[in-house]
């Protein structure tokens, strides 16, 4: 299966797409966004500022609230996870 992503660019962080896209579309503050998948404030920042990785369970709980599949949050995480090596 052929991807879209150049395969030389560096892989989109899934917390920079919570910050830059999803975050702002919603008009949800971290810590609102926090509060409602309820997690921790700490745990949503390191993750929008890439200093934790998305696990599954937060890959789950993003699911959940947005409608998507925790798959494709792991996706995301697989990818820069492989990059970052």
């Amino acid at each position: 299966m052929n991807s879209l992503r150049d395969p030389y660019r560096r892989p989109t962080h899934p917390g920079a797409i919570l910050r830059e896209d999803v975050l702002p579309a919603l008009a949800l503050s971290p810590v609102e966004f926090a509060e409602r998948i309820g997690v921790s404030q700490r745990t949503m920042a390191e993750v929008l500022h890439e200093k934790s990785p998305l696990t599954p369970d937060m890959a789950y709980r993003l699911a959940v609230f947005l409608r998507t599949t925790p798959s494709s949050w792991l996706g995301m995480q697989e990818a820069w996870d492989n990059w970052a090596g």
